[in-house]
């Protein structure tokens, strides 16, 4: 049954807005909340790991609708988001007669939102499709904002299109199947959103993180709530990450450097992100005089969510080359997210390679 406490956020994107749907129960209702009108095909794209839990519910509700299905399942994991699994889902929607009106869904985590939304995109120049993530990184972040992408050995999403979904549908439920590692990956992605832009959510994350570590429900009902209508905002007003949006990635330059650097997927990109984030947190304490007691709640609070703070060991021109290939590099500058406190951040492209240098020693 649908919580009746469900609530829908919008996107604000002209004749492109699209609603996220949040809430318990919410797959019973997917195929009323999420098809178009008129809508009589659906290609649900998906692994095996999520699809022994959640495929069934989300099918029945599209069944149910008169929506014939078909399902494509992939390898899970991030070493698999790659040409080979997108030209395996094109293969596919050719197969079962995917049309241009047909709808696709993901249902899945980042990496199934990511590859589907991309093949979404170029598959007969775009068709629609809708975001059902199952892990909370997804739910409050990657699911929302018409970002996808496949990975490239040289750097982590360095193909891809934005291709907005017609729908998001969160539901909380799918999360009580999501292994303990990839739950908290997910709040790196949470603490995130209060470092960057509201410094109330981050004094609510230290009182709550114990709550949120348990996957207390009210706790985590509301975190996801506040990081969607966060991001849901900022890319209303930055659909392109022209200017505002690319604060979303703060930590994210060190990250994604990890993440290409250790191999897809020895380092979830949540736990990336976190040492990520106290990397430019210490970062920002060169360059914008970010406070030390400011470095020391960021940490302490990603340490109480179960995070990694460490940073793998690399060297340092490997770290530099690695972050030289990031696709936010702009004019050879690698550009980072920097906090001058908490809540309040910005893009700066003029770090010196001495002082980058000492942040990675």
């Amino acid at each position: 049954m649908r919580d009746a406490g469900a609530r829908t956020l919008t996107v604000a994107l002209g004749d492109r807005a699209y609603p996220i749907h949040i809430g318990s129960g919410m797959l019973a209702a997917a195929g009323t909340l999420l098809a178009p009108a008129g809508t009589r095909h659906a290609v649900i794209v998906t692994n095996a790991t999520v699809a022994a839990h959640w495929l069934a519910p989300l099918r029945q509700s599209l069944v149910a609708r008169d929506i014939a299905v078909d399902v494509v399942l992939v390898p899970d994991g991030e070493a698999h988001k790659n040409w080979a699994t997108l030209a395996d889902i094109l293969t596919r929607l050719i197969e079962c007669r995917a049309e241009r009106r047909s709808l696709m869904i993901a249902l899945g985590g980042g990496v199934i939102g990511d590859i589907a939304g991309f093949a979404a995109a170029i598959y007969q120049r775009g068709m629609p499709y809708a975001q059902v993530p199952t892990t909370l990184l997804a739910q409050v972040d990657s699911s929302v904002g018409g970002k996808t992408a496949i990975n490239h050995p040289l750097g982590k999403n360095m193909i891809g299109a934005f291709w907005q979904p017609v729908a998001v549908l969160i539901d909380t439920d799918v999360l009580s199947t999501l292994p303990d590692r990839e739950y908290r990956s997910g709040l790196a992605e949470v603490a995130k959103y209060g470092a960057i832009g509201d410094a109330a959510f981050f004094a609510w994350l230290e009182a709550h993180a114990d709550a949120l570590a348990a996957r207390e429900p009210d706790a985590l009902a509301q975190a996801i709530d506040t990081c969607c209508r966060i991001k849901a905002a900022v890319v209303a007003r930055d659909e392109r990450e022209s200017g505002e949006r690319a604060l979303l990635n703060f930590g994210h330059t060190f990250g994604h450097a990890i993440e290409t650097g250790t191999g897809y997927g020895e380092w979830l990109h949540g736990e990336a992100v976190a040492a990520g984030m106290v990397l430019a947190a210490k970062l920002s304490a060169r360059t914008d005089g970010l406070a030390a007691a400011d470095v020391a709640r960021l940490e302490a609070l990603l340490t109480r969510l179960g995070l990694p703070v460490a940073p793998p060991r690399m060297a340092c021109d490997r770290w530099m080359d690695l972050m030289q290939r990031d696709k936010k590099v702009e004019g050879a500058a690698i550009r980072f997210v920097v906090l001058s406190r908490i809540g309040q951040a910005r893009l700066r492209g003029d770090v010196a390679s001495d002082v980058l240098r000492e942040v990675l020693a």
